[in-house]
């Protein structure tokens, strides 16, 4: 049985929007397997901006200020350890479960970067209803690179792990993007807002919202899915604080 036409042209241009909107691969800095480079970092001691779920404390960040360039990921993450993030918009805060099992190279890549501040000030740049959010380009922090936006990254690359069992079947649910290549995972992610299964096995799933997915549909509409929505703002990252679980 085939699908309805439309049907597959939506699918096809969904595809074609992620791949368009991640960054171009970058040969000479692409890496699969980010080596070990530091311990798991030391839960912080100051008191949490957010209050943290049971067992859960802060993780301290490793740089003061947004850094937004980098040769790789340090290894950040213990793999047998749970980690949630805190996304803090100008809407209001998401809290994602990040399955360090199931995806430990996306995981470790997205707490290395939220530690030093990466997503600082960036923006939600393609916000398709019914469909995704998507975000973590360092060139949306600049409104001046605008034309720019969904092309940036931290400066390397690192493969997909599409195979491991977690599916786009709800909403909610924190994919990486990218490009073309399998190899093209930067610091692009997305995070659905309607089921898109049509994704399952093609991109990385490495988490899942357990609170704030109101705040997900207050977001701004501000791609048609064919193109930006004239007028329609892109809503602020403001942050990203880490959590870990305190035992295995």
């Amino acid at each position: 049985m085939t699908a309805p036409k439309s049907a597959f042209l939506f699918v096809s241009a969904a595809l074609m929007m992620l791949a368009a909107c991640a960054p171009a691969s970058r040969a000479q800095t692409t890496t699969t397997t980010p080596a070990p480079v530091t311990a798991t970092p030391t839960p912080a001691a100051p008191a949490p901006t957010t209050p943290a779920a049971s067992g859960f404390t802060p993780v301290k960040p490793l740089s003061d200020k947004p850094v937004r360039e980098f040769a790789r990921a340090a290894q950040v993450i213990d793999p047998a350890r749970m980690y949630h993030a805190v996304i803090k918009t100008d809407k209001g805060d998401v809290t994602v479960e990040l399955n360090a099992k199931a995806a430990p190279i996306a995981v470790n890549n997205f707490v290395f970067l939220a530690l030093n501040h990466f997503y600082d000030g960036t923006r939600f740049h393609r916000v398709i209803d019914g469909f995704m959010a998507q975000g973590g380009d360092p060139l949306s922090a600049d409104a001046a690179q605008k034309a720019r936006w969904g092309t940036g990254g931290p400066g390397y690359n690192f493969s997909a792990e599409p195979g491991n069992g977690l599916k786009f079947d709800a909403a909610g649910v924190l994919g990486m993007a990218r490009s073309a290549s399998l190899d093209s995972q930067g610091s692009q992610f997305f995070i659905t807002v309607a089921p898109a299964d049509f994704l399952s096995g093609q991109y990385t799933v490495f988490g899942k919202v357990l609170k704030g997915q109101d705040v997900l549909d207050k977001l701004t509409r501000n791609d048609s899915g064919r193109g930006p929505v004239a007028g329609a703002a892109a809503d602020e990252l403001k942050s990203v604080e880490i959590l870990v679980s305190s035992t295995n």
